[in-house]
């Protein structure tokens, strides 16, 4: 839950330094970002609570694909979305968010999935 929460945050720190530093994106982009990486771990943990098994796919698969979609986006691809290439005043937050979002990605990507992988899930979801 905390991992989810810390995402939620800095996520949302992120935000503010793409609109500050003016940092555009698809409306496909701006769709993923709404639907998978703030939405999808929120929906999962709200799973947990009745389904865990069900809630815990959710949050990896969410978080993987974040994760995935950050470091193409953030690191890999040369575009306005690169750390590199933000508006300089901007790029110290910027860069930062990045970094933490990956981390709290992985991290919660792999929790989530060694908590299925553990049979805890399947032992929670009979309860």
């Amino acid at each position: 839950m905390a991992i989810v929460l810390a995402h939620l945050v800095v996520s949302m720190v992120h935000g503010v330094a793409h609109t500050q530093a003016h940092v555009p994106l698809s409306l496909a982009a701006n769709l993923f970002v709404y639907i998978v990486i703030l939405t999808g771990p929120l929906i999962g943990l709200a799973l947990t609570w009745r389904t865990p098994r069900l809630g815990s796919w959710v949050i990896a698969l969410a978080l993987a694909g974040s994760l995935v979609f950050g470091l193409v986006n953030h690191f890999v691809v040369s575009s306005p979305d690169h750390v590199a290439h933000v508006d300089p005043h901007w790029r110290p937050l910027f860069a930062t968010t990045a970094v933490l979002l990956a981390v709290t990605e992985a991290l919660g990507a792999v929790l989530a999935a060694k908590f299925l992988a553990s049979g805890r899930a399947r032992k929670n979801s009979t309860r």
